[in-house]
């Protein structure tokens, strides 16, 4: 019976050592990935630095899809560890009233044998299978109507009981299968950082110098885009304003502008987001401003690390806005916002495969979490190649 304080103890140790696992799980992306397999850079087998560059980029891309594979299934794995922990609560509250109705048929039993003989009702208690054995007796029909309530009760909670471990085994099986899955994105990740690790210690003083000139190259081009982006967005709000001045019949039109767009060009016209919302939006962003400096660990959602929808989430969370945890369920979340009307606040997200977001914050710029050995910190959004962007509702 597991209606004592020791049986339920028993039954939880079983889930604690059904999780045992998931203790691993609390490491950073700092551990050892047990792949140091890896082509040398240009000094020993002639790769150039270029090369390398492009192999450490694909590599850090490769670990940022994994870890958005690592977060849907962390997600699941704890969803289905909070099933498990539901389930195995009811088992003992089911198992309990089952014991009281047990309890109750017993005591029927115990007075029907001081009158003599053992009586149907324990013979029901004793029975290998009571609904055989009920149904070929036809004890219903020969019980009085509270003992007839008894059978029913404990007949009842019998079965109920025997569901509820019924799921409860189902779902521990659902949740080691989920913890596998978890290792094994967890292993991927490190396997691609170990690699990119590996590649960038096997360059020499001057390759790494020449690495760090390609960096600054594709940074200046970056903020180059991101310079343009602002002027004409710039533009766009001057003419806004000056349309609102005519619109007036000459007023000044003071405050009107505001920060907002809602040009008539190409892609998708968002209009300008409400007062409401650009509230919110200037909470997120000063969130994420608090964050900066702080470092990127694959998987993390602060306070003290992030990823990159870590950050995104944690922030719009700041506002009173939840934004699921990966890059692919953020951007389905709500309006889509072509480049040219980003507006601070909007998540902008990149590459092909979406496996980074960051947060807009004007002039072409973002606040993202970049990536391991970075830390949270503001950049052109043309870094990288963007996929589509979203306001968040």
């Amino acid at each position: 019976m597991l209606d004592t304080p020791a049986r339920r103890r028993t039954a939880v140790s079983l889930t604690t050592a059904a999780l045992a696992s998931a203790t691993l799980l609390s490491q950073t992306a700092h551990a050892a990935p047990g792949r140091p397999t890896a082509p040398k850079p240009s000094g020993t087998s002639g790769t150039s630095v270029e090369d390398v560059q492009r192999r450490v980029d694909a590599l850090y891309r490769q670990a940022g899809t994994a870890t958005q594979e690592y977060n849907a299934a962390k997600e699941r794995t704890d969803a289905q560890n909070g099933k498990v922990d539901r389930l195995l609560d009811d088992v003992a509250r089911r198992t309990g009233k089952l014991n009281d109705a047990r309890r109750a048929l017993g005591a029927y039993a115990a007075a029907q044998y001081r009158d003599g003989g053992v009586s149907q009702t324990a013979n029901l208690l004793f029975a290998a299978d009571p609904q055989s054995w009920f149904d070929q007796t036809h004890l219903i029909d020969r019980m009085t109507g509270r003992q007839e309530r008894a059978v029913r009760d404990f007949r009842t909670q019998q079965k109920a009981a025997a569901k509820g471990r019924g799921e409860a085994v189902r779902s521990l099986a659902a949740l080691t299968d989920s913890q596998k899955q978890l290792r094994a994105k967890k292993e991927t990740v490190q396997g691609k950082l170990g690699e990119a690790r590996e590649l960038l210690s096997k360059l020499t003083a001057q390759e790494k110098a020449r690495l760090a000139a390609i960096e600054k190259k594709k940074e200046a081009a970056a903020k180059k885009k991101a310079e343009e982006l602002a002027k004409r967005q710039a533009e766009r709000q001057a003419e806004k304003r000056q349309a609102e001045k005519a619109a007036q019949g000459g007023g000044s039109g003071k405050g009107q502008g505001g920060s907002e767009t809602g040009h008539k060009g190409g892609g998708t016209d968002s209009g300008a987001p409400s007062g409401a919302h650009s509230a919110k939006a200037d909470k997120a962003i000063a969130f994420a401003r608090a964050q900066m400096g702080k470092p990127y660990v694959w998987g993390a959602t602060g306070p003290n690390s992030y990823d990159c929808s870590g950050l995104t989430q944690a922030a719009w969370k700041a506002a009173g806005v939840d934004l699921p945890r990966t890059t692919w369920d953020q951007v389905k979340t709500g309006e889509r916002v072509a480049t040219d009307d980003l507006q601070p606040g909007d998540l902008v997200f990149f590459y092909d495969d979406i496996s980074h977001v960051g947060m807009y914050i004007g002039d072409g710029k973002m606040i993202h979490a970049p990536k391991p050995g970075a830390s949270v910190r503001v950049e052109s959004i043309f870094y990288m190649p963007i996929y589509g962007s979203v306001r968040p509702a």
